[in-house]
């Protein structure tokens, strides 16, 4: 598969109308199903319950009717209660994080429930036939009297599911949009692609060195939405060569900027192969580009900490997600997971993004927003020392004790009085924890 089909399928499953469509088609051919077994006399042995009491062709007709209205007219409300909640939190968290709300599961097979019980009570009803009905065709093509009880029981319990799932949709569209629960969602989202590009813990190794070549360009406008790194894989030890990327997921190229360099193997040779391992597109996504996330925790704080809202708090939870993210992220070696036959031997070597890099994306971006609140910046100093805690290499602890270092000279030019006196204090005590 190449990048643009992989991506393709990854989009599918986070577009908002692929699980209402697929429950469509799942509640259709159910419905289908019952019919038939009804038709064919599987239900006969219903009639032999007690406390079941069968029901009439006009009964049937009538809730099957009110079930396909009422679900239709809630499924309509579910869609406009989570469009105006995408509108506030966009509107409020930033519009990067219109994605999050959208691939939400919660919302989707919210919808998918309401409209697939729709679909299948429409579908039950017109196989109900009255008593004295004339047939549309031919005496053979209607079912005179013909009530399927199998299928009005498989409805009644999708109306108690959607009951369910209402109960559960109205708690859940407040709790989604709380900034806690944002927060919480992206800092988990982050930590475990984290783990996933960089699962070696314990070791403190950084980025493969590149190695130099021909260059191949890119072909089109757009952000680098996935790279298939198999693909290449396979591709340069077929060819005996080395492909060093010059991008990383989440960069933004246009024509003729280079997109990675190619030793032991004429890049005319393998052009249009190569170019189908990257998908290019309009906007960035969170798949393989855990910076993305970095920059959302990011934007969040700095929104927070913007004069029009003022919010110190919302900013410190952002900063604590980031800190947790570093930490993880300064215990692994760096080299991104790419062959299974170990990393040392990969003819594929991506971009390289050292600590230093993953520091300067999310404490570098926030520190001027968070020098400006004397909470924040002390909450930033402890996040440091937290952050570098666990870290065993000294190289990447020193590198958080700059970062500390020049948050203190930040604050000295937007802080003035006690509340940089107590920051002053503060930054020396956070030194003292990085010496021996």
């Amino acid at each position: 598969m190449t990048a643009e089909i992989k991506f393709m399928w990854a989009r599918l499953n986070a577009n908002y109308w692929f699980y209402p469509a697929l429950f469509s088609l799942v509640a259709a051919a159910l419905a289908l199903t019952m019919v038939y077994l009804d038709r064919h006399g599987f239900a006969e042995y219903l009639s032999d319950v007690q406390w079941l009491v069968p029901a009439r062709p006009k009964g049937a007709a009538d809730m099957l009717t009110i079930m396909a209205g009422s679900m239709i007219g809630v499924a309509s409300t579910v869609f406009s209660i989570t469009i105006a909640a995408v509108a506030y939190a966009s509107g409020n968290y930033g519009p990067r994080l219109l994605t999050n709300f959208m691939e939400d599961r919660g919302n989707q097979l919210s919808l998918a429930t309401f409209i697939g019980s729709f679909v299948y009570a429409l579908i039950v009803l017109r196989a109900v036939r009255a008593e004295d009905e004339t047939p549309a065709v031919t005496a053979g093509s209607a079912l005179p009297g013909f009530t399927p009880q199998l299928s009005l029981l498989v409805a009644y319990g999708l109306l108690a599911l959607c009951i369910a799932v209402l109960v559960f949709f109205l708690n859940h569209v407040p709790s989604s949009i709380r900034i806690n629960k944002v927060l919480k969602g992206i800092g988990t989202r982050l930590l475990e692609m984290i783990r996933d590009t960089f699962p070696v813990e314990d070791s403190f190794a950084e980025a493969k060195p590149q190695v130099r070549g021909k260059v191949l360009t890119s072909w089109g406008t757009g952000y680098v939405q996935m790279i298939d790194y198999q693909d290449l894989v396979d591709l340069a030890r077929k060819c005996d060569a080395t492909f060093s990327l010059r991008v990383r997921t989440g960069d933004f190229v246009h024509r003729d900027l280079p997109l990675l360099e190619i030793s032991g193997c004429d890049p005319s040779d393998i052009e249009q192969r190569v170019r189908e391992c990257f998908s290019l597109g309009s906007t960035r996504t969170p798949e393989q580009d855990p910076q993305f996330l970095i920059d959302e925790l990011v934007e969040i704080g700095l929104r927070a900490l913007s004069p029009g809202i003022n919010d110190p708090f919302t900013a410190i939870t952002a900063l604590h997600w980031l800190g947790a993210a570093t930490s993880e992220i300064g215990r692994r070696d760096l080299r991104r997971a790419i062959c299974k036959d170990g990393e040392d031997e990969c003819p594929v070597i991506p971009s390289p993004d050292n600590f230093e890099h993953y520091v300067k994306r999310g404490f570098g971006a926030i520190r001027s927003g968070v020098a400006s609140s004397p909470i924040a910046a002390e909450v930033m100093l402890q996040t440091l020392s937290n952050a570098a805690t666990p870290i065993a290499d000294r190289a990447r602890q020193e590198e958080l004790r700059k970062e500390g270092i020049r948050l203190a000279r930040q604050v000295e030019l937007s802080l003035s009085g006690p509340d940089l006196e107590r920051f002053q204090a503060q930054h020396e005590a956070f030194l003292k924890t990085f010496w021996d």
